[in-house]
């Protein structure tokens, strides 16, 4: 962090939960699925267990539905960790006034998304906390026409202690209001 210029880096896909998820689909989806295979052929496919009891209506279809869905959904994150889809940056620079969000996303035309929003259009930034089930913490920008650009991925869970003090520092920074919002 220099003076002038704050550069965070955002991780994407490419992140030990997103790969550890990945795994366990992959490899129970290959499980389901070959377990109703062999249900269906009346003869064992995996060898640590015996499946052939498995009767295939409506056992073994069940189970080939859920392990085709579940190869699926694995496929597609693992792809999403090959491209690093969701990683890129945040930059602020008092220089040029302006904040840059550059973001990473699927291959295609536009596979790189660069949103710029100068100094003079921002009204503050918002610290969120969501407790509960689902927890949740982010920086938002707000903007004067009442949008809400959130700074980091959402199904990241950061620090709520230090992603308050990079709250702190956005805000003076920016020379910003700082809010905030528990839900």
């Amino acid at each position: 962090m220099s003076q002038n210029l704050i550069r965070e880096e955002i991780q994407g896909a490419r992140n030990l939960r997103s790969i550890f998820t990945t795994l366990v689909l992959i490899v129970a989806g290959s499980c389901f699925f070959l377990a109703g295979l062999s249900s269906y052929f009346q003869k064992n496919l995996l060898f640590f267990t015996d499946t052939t009891g498995i009767i295939f209506i409506p056992q073994g279809i069940a189970m080939l539905f859920y392990g085709t869905g579940a190869m699926g959904i694995g496929f597609y994150l693992c792809l999403t960790i090959l491209w690093n889809v969701g990683s890129g940056y945040n930059e602020f620079s008092k220089t040029d006034q302006v904040v840059r969000l550059v973001r990473v996303g699927f291959p295609g035309k536009n596979r790189a998304l660069f949103l710029s929003y100068e100094f003079q259009m921002m009204k503050s930034l918002k610290f969120i906390l969501k407790q509960g089930l689902n927890p949740r913490t982010n920086i938002v920008l707000v903007l004067k026409d009442k949008r809400e650009i959130p700074l980091f991925p959402p199904q990241v869970l950061l620090n709520p202690s230090k992603l308050e003090k990079k709250a702190i520092e956005l805000s003076k920074f920016l020379n910003l209001p700082l809010e905030s919002s528990m839900i």
